[in-house]
């Protein structure tokens, strides 16, 4: 048990080293998410295949994969777009804004019930964003990014939630992404029209931490999560990624001192999404806790 919370905290620390590396990586955003996206294909594609793990798949099954690996995509250059636009902290604080999205999108989507505890919970994180934008004019562009990119981290795992019952997590991953890279080559010429970039080719130093954000927080990462998902309950680890964004801050606090160019608005804006993370978190263990108590 201990070994497998350990692979969880360390592929949730992973998830939150991605926006320090869209830092480090000065590639254009919807170019750093094309190179991200060709290295892990062709990984999971060696990896699976040497595995013998590839699953074979109906054409309607396909389509459906690849349109969600395009919301997949524009959850990635949007995200780092806002990491570009704004800075690594503000893009994670955006992210907090998923679990808003998801209370609406997924009753919407999935033709559920809406759990107004939840849209309360999502509308104190928006509230805390609202303090960000508002108090950092600098920063809009990279919050308007931020918020695109919830929205799109909210939706792909609505969509999943059909495709887990039916094939393995390895086969979701590898034709999700592989139908991200198909649409990010046909929509990114277009992307660069309106955000061009510096240069098209990664130097050396990018080519470097691509490697190390698709192989160690893309490949390394999800394996670290299955492993850890062997041991652990999914109610477990899905409370454990509500880390995520702290860890992301801490980092980028750490390694760019961006705490020193961020006023004290910024901390009531996150304090407020940090309220309502541990009081959905409060919420969903003790739920998780009265079957037992009936037992």
């Amino acid at each position: 048990m201990k070994k497998a919370l350990l692979q969880l905290h360390l592929a949730v620390f992973l998830a939150g080293f991605t926006a320090i590396l869209g830092v480090l990586i000065k590639l254009n955003e919807g170019l750093l998410v094309w190179y991200r996206l060709l290295i892990t294909v062709v990984t999971l594609f060696i990896l699976l295949h040497l595995k013998k793990q590839l699953q074979k798949i109906a054409l309607k099954d396909v389509l459906k994969f690849f349109g969600v690996g395009a919301i997949v995509a524009m959850h990635w250059v949007t995200f780092y777009g806002s990491v570009k636009y704004a800075n690594a902290s503000v893009a994670l604080v955006c992210f907090s804004a998923t679990g808003f999205f998801t209370s609406f999108l997924e009753p919407l989507i999935l033709k559920k019930r809406f759990v107004f505890i939840e849209v309360g919970l999502g509308l104190l994180a928006i509230a805390g964003i609202y303090i960000i934008f508002d108090f950092h004019p600098q920063y809009k562009l990279g919050i308007a990014f931020g918020i695109i990119s919830a929205v799109g981290s909210a939706l792909f795992p609505i969509f999943n939630k059909e495709f887990v019952k039916r094939f393995t997590p390895q086969t979701v991953t590898l034709y999700e992404l592989g139908g991200g890279l198909i649409a990010l080559t046909l929509l990114v010429p277009f992307y660069l029209m309106q955000f061009p970039a510096a240069y098209y080719l990664p130097t050396h130093t990018d080519w470097l931490w691509l490697l190390v954000l698709a192989w160690f927080c893309t490949v390394l990462s999800f394996d670290l999560q299955l492993n850890a998902l062997k041991k652990i309950s999914a109610f477990t680890a899905n409370l454990t990624y509500n880390l995520e964004p702290l860890y992301g801050i801490i980092m980028a606090f750490i390694f760019f001192k961006e705490n020193e160019t961020l006023n004290y608005q910024f901390y009531i804006g996150v304090g407020l999404i940090l309220l309502a993370v541990v009081l959905q978190m409060g919420r969903v263990y003790f739920q998780a806790k009265r079957p037992l108590q009936r037992v």
